[in-house]
């Protein structure tokens, strides 16, 4: 069932213990808004406690350093930035039946638990996570502040992105008046790359492909080669986005082999073009302009199915062209 703003206030007001779910292979989202919403639930002397299937990369551990390590029964299971149940991860699967409330903002969101909150139009979770905090009347200091410029910054590509909204930039400055380390924040989630990543960058350059007249660019990397390299999940953070820094580039897919056989496709495009719909057709989803999907198969099987998908799109939607300035 849906909620708004002030059910979701008295859900947290009236319980006491609470699991904060968040997704498989966590980005900047997922663990900025759950480890702000724990803050903010401990503030007002509640117990909470953020659970995630992977481990968390280093990069993010400045998120959590000052949270209460807490044991306690729980007695109300909340999910945050996931759209279906299948993003939670073997480890974290005996909730599926178990969620009580999800916050969340993709548009592909299956509504699986008792209550939900659902913004399909916010940059990012962590806005949302703002807005319930404000309306709890918890005062946002500086662990909270960092937690939600992280999860702001990251889903908007440091507000590059089409998603980013003038609410997004008026929210980060009042996280910045809060105490948000901007500097420090960005330096490391948008400059500070590990040597791991360097190789990868290399290696889907240099099978960068290319289709449909140029507009759509496809890397990819196997298994072999991030077994060699020794790569870290949050290495795979942007390589997704590479190719649509090409001059006229609308389409950008990174195929990626998380086990022999299971390929993990991340897609970026233009917003004259829909990601979650061509994903959608693989079983995936996400957003409009950011979306994904898996598929099975050999890699050359695993391609040409992508491909198809995404002619098929095209040919469904000749407005395309009038958006692309460079055909």
């Amino acid at each position: 069932m849906n909620v708004g703003l002030n059910e979701i206030s008295k859900i947290l007001q009236e319980n006491n213990n609470f699991y904060i779910l968040t997704h498989k292979s966590p980005d900047g989202d997922t663990l900025g808004s759950a480890f702000a919403l724990c803050f903010a639930l401990q503030k007002i002397n509640k117990n909470a406690k953020v659970l995630c299937n992977d481990e968390i990369p280093n990069k993010y551990n400045f998120l959590c350093e000052n949270i209460i390590q807490q044991n306690f029964e729980p007695e109300y299971v909340i999910s945050i930035d996931i759209s279906d149940t299948q993003l939670l991860g073997e480890n974290l699967d005996r909730f599926v039946d178990k969620i009580d409330l999800c916050i969340d903002h993709h548009q592909s969101n299956s509504h699986f638990s008792k209550y939900w909150y659902i913004e399909k139009n916010s940059a990012s979770t962590a806005e949302i996570i703002y807005k319930i905090i404000e309306n709890l009347n918890v005062k946002i200091d500086r662990n909270i502040a960092n937690c939600i410029y992280t999860g702001i910054s990251t889903d908007t590509g440091c507000f590059r992105q089409s998603n980013t909204t003038a609410r997004s930039y008026r929210i980060a400055a009042i996280l910045i008046d809060s105490g948000a380390d901007a500097f420090k924040i960005n330096k490391i989630m948008f400059d500070t790359k590990t040597k791991a990543k360097f190789a990868i960058e290399k290696i889907v350059i240099e099978n960068i492909e290319f289709f449909f007249n140029n507009i759509c660019a496809i890397i990819s990397i196997n298994y072999e080669d991030i077994v060699k390299i020794g790569v870290c999940e949050s290495d795979f953070d942007g390589i997704s986005s590479i190719p649509k820094q090409i001059e006229g580039v609308l389409i950008s897919a990174f195929i990626r082999e998380q086990k022999p056989g299971i390929f993990k496709i991340s897609m970026r495009t233009d917003e004259s073009i829909d990601a979650s719909e061509i994903c959608a057709k693989l079983n995936g989803g996400g957003h409009r302009c950011a979306a994904g999907c898996t598929i099975n198969g050999d890699f050359f099987a695993v391609k040409n199915k992508l491909l198809t998908t995404i002619g098929s799109y095209i040919d469904n939607n000749k407005k395309y062209e009038r958006n692309n300035p460079y055909k």
